[in-house]
């Protein structure tokens, strides 16, 4: 039988007790094969077989556990989903008023009954036990329907298990004030989860806030409003000053500067002109700009973005795999230890039931998993919402823990080291002015789509260089390009081809040599046989990639380069950014050396932007793509980095060790409450109620400190 996966978004849920719930239950559905819930995308993705009426008993399955509610989503990529105003967010602690939530209302009824039980209590002592018993049964009977319907769905040993047998079990001892206000202080913990919780969906869900719900199209000299989820590609668009930008796009009119914060972080508005492309979701300045729409909705930047993130979180990290694993035996033996404690000192030692009895269950709350539990996907899922805000997209988990662990990184040239384009850097005239030599060779490269023509006429019109028209232009194959330009015979070429008609002076040859001995691409041009100058060009750096390696250098990392390019032209290009170079390799060259630097014991990044990088980007520990790269480099990858900036490859390593240096810092608050009072509660010292604030606070305090790298800063 055919098998199919279908995601849900889960509302209601907000720890990780709640997901193995969940997940538990929804495995006894027939026909289901295989379960994933992520608490912190708040999502469910099932495999199942195509069986009717399947989706059905799951979504009536979620239900029974009680307050969950389970919503079918559309396939990724689908433009419900990925058209952003028809996503479908989040309802639980974030749709609305914290005071709202099922949960908020049933901690606000427990306070309120246990105020009224105090004042039941001082006014009429003789009934405060069942003043305070009734109260705690406001609280109880939901957590206790919980328990039981976890029970019987197939998780026997769930937090709510334990606190309904501490809060009977101190009521029996006649415990019942501490036991409502055990649960009353359960219940406030539960409410803090759930609204932290939401605070990590929404962090990445607001990013779909960014694009506008609508925008201008022209048609046919017209302008009317439509839909952005509705954009086609090639469409063109208008963008008034202050518009929010609707679609990935290149400018076809106008200039303004636009603001990419929202996207990229950068603080400062970028200068768009024709030609230039521009990001959905930022913000257009003081022009109006024309925009050819690039990218359908469910494909621009921002979907892509949320996309990824969702992704990633569903998928868990190595230290997360272990924790869950580690939880299944811990809860089952915290009963036992919390019954080992009631029992055996009264039957051996002959101490008073009652003290040990409390004691007891003073240790199945603060054994409570929840902290521990929570400790790392809460991290993970802040690290990589600030990494997808700050364009450093990582896929999943076990990349964010990977990327603090390497030592060694491999990078290519063209379009990850370099611009990707060539630039002119050299204007050398025989005589005259750079601007006469610029002129001939532009209108000869004019209509030309060669990178290098594309070069000189880009520095022609920055630099305000009137163009004359050329005629009779035409290529020489191998050679040059050759036309008539204001009554003259112009020819712009190679050194080779023009010494061939001995037009290049032999002084020159030294310094022709030497610009070629740095990677440059040269040109000569010549006005009826006689020699004008040289027209330099390269493929320079990007401008923060040396300070980029630099950063790498100081984190413990040892970049190199790997290219197809050929050795003089690289050895120019890692000279001057300090880095060792391995030249004229092929894709399976660049795979090899990855696999040969594994071989001597070191944790390898590859960073690339072409289907030629995809092999060693696969064979990597971490493979980073460049935000401009190709989609099979973007597929290929663990790891991108949106936006090219080589600094931002230190940045995202640097996040790696900032998650998982909070991750430490979560299990040792986890674990370090938990050992303070039990022992504590041992001594006598501490009772329920610090008991269950072991469990609580521990939690919130996890959840809190993971919720700071959201804020994170290199």
């Amino acid at each position: 039988m055919a098998e199919t996966s279908t995601r849900y978004r889960v509302d209601g849920m907000d720890c990780a007790g709640c997901a193995s719930r969940i997940s538990t239950a929804v495995k006894r559905v027939p026909g289901v094969e295989e379960v994933d819930v992520s608490v912190t995308a708040g999502t469910m993705t099932v495999r199942h077989a195509e069986t009717p009426g399947l989706r059905e008993a799951v979504l009536r399955q979620v239900g029974a556990l009680g307050g969950y509610a389970a919503t079918p989503l559309p396939p990724r990529g689908a433009p419900a989903e990925a058209g952003l105003h028809g996503h479908a967010h989040d309802h639980g602690p974030t749709g609305g008023p914290w005071w709202r939530n099922p949960r908020a209302l049933l901690t606000i009824g427990c306070g309120l009954a246990l105020v009224a039980a105090w004042i039941v209590g001082r006014l009429a002592p003789a009934v405060e036990p069942w003043a305070f018993g009734a109260a705690m049964l406001v609280g109880l009977v939901p957590v206790a329907r919980r328990a039981f319907v976890s029970a019987r769905l197939g998780t026997p040993f769930s937090i709510e298990t334990l606190m309904v047998i501490a809060a009977i079990g101190a009521t029996l001892i006649g415990a019942t004030e501490e036991a409502a206000t055990v649960v009353l202080l359960f219940l406030v913990g539960e409410m803090l989860e759930g609204l932290a919780a939401g605070r990590a969906r929404a962090s990445i869900q607001a990013l779909s806030g960014l694009v506008p719900a609508t925008a201008l199209v022209e048609e046919g000299g017209r302008t009317r409003e439509v839909p952005a989820a509705e954009l086609a590609v090639g469409a063109t668009i208008l963008v008034r000053p202050g518009d929010r930008i609707a679609a990935d796009g290149a400018v076809v009119e106008g200039t303004s500067a636009v603001d990419e914060a929202p996207v990229t972080g950068e603080s400062v508005p970028k200068r768009k002109a024709a030609g230039d492309t521009v990001f959905a979701g930022t913000v257009n300045g003081e022009g109006v700009l024309r925009l050819r729409v690039t990218a359908a909705a469910q494909d621009n930047t921002i979907a892509r973005v949320v996309r990824l993130v969702e992704e990633a979180q569903e998928s868990k990290a190595p230290t997360e795999r272990f924790i869950d694993r580690f939880s299944r035996y811990y809860t089952p033996a915290v009963l036992v230890l919390g019954a080992l404690v009631a029992v055996l000192p009264p039957l051996v030692l002959g101490a008073p039931w009652a003290e040990w009895i409390y004691k007891g269950l003073a240790i199945l709350l603060i054994g409570c998993p929840c902290a521990l539990v929570i400790s790392t996907p809460a991290a993970i899922a802040a690290g990589l919402s600030a990494g997808a805000r700050r364009g450093l997209l990582m896929k999943g988990g076990a990349v964010l823990e990977g990327l603090g662990r390497i030592d060694a990184i491999a990078l290519d040239k063209t379009g990850t080291l370099t611009e990707g384009r060539p630039k002119v850097t050299d204007l050398l005239p025989a005589g005259g002015n750079g601007r006469a030599l610029l002129a001939g060779a532009a209108a000869l490269e004019t209509g030309s789509s060669h990178p290098l023509a594309l070069a000189i006429l880009a520095r022609a019109a920055a630099d305000g260089v009137e163009v004359p028209p050329a005629t009779d232009a035409a290529a020489r194959p191998g050679e040059g390009v050759a036309g008539r330009v204001n009554g003259q015979a112009l020819f712009l070429g190679a050194p080779g081809s023009a010494t061939a008609g001995g037009a290049v002076p032999s002084d020159w040859a030294p310094r022709i040599e030497a610009l070629q001995a740095e990677g440059k691409s040269v040109s000569v041009l010549l006005a009826d046989g006689r020699f004008q100058g040289v027209i330099a060009l390269r493929d320079e750096p990007r401008a923060d990639a040396k300070a980029g390696l630099d950063a790498l250098k100081a984190l413990g990392i040892a970049p190199v380069m790997l290219t197809g390019d050929n050795p003089r032209a690289a050895e120019a290009i890692g000279t001057a950014l300090g880095l060792p170079v391995r030249a004229g390799l092929l894709p399976e060259d660049k795979q090899r050396i990855v696999r040969t630097l594994q071989a001597e014991g070191k944790r390898v990044a590859k960073v690339g932007d072409g289907i030629n990088d995809a092999p060693a980007l696969a064979a990597a520990d971490i493979g980073i793509a460049m935000g401009g790269g190709t989609d099979v480099a973007l597929e290929t990858a663990d790891a991108a980095v949106l936006h090219g900036r080589v600094m931002d490859l230190s940045r995202m390593v640097a996040l790696s060790r900032a998650a998982m240096a909070n991750i430490h810092q979560n299990i040792a608050i986890a674990l370090g409450l938990k050992a303070v009072f039990l022992v504590t509660t041992l001594a006598g010292i501490t009772g329920l109620w610090p008991a269950i604030l072991a469990d609580t606070g521990a939690t919130v305090l996890v959840t809190a400190n993971a919720m700071r790298l959201l804020a994170w800063r290199e």
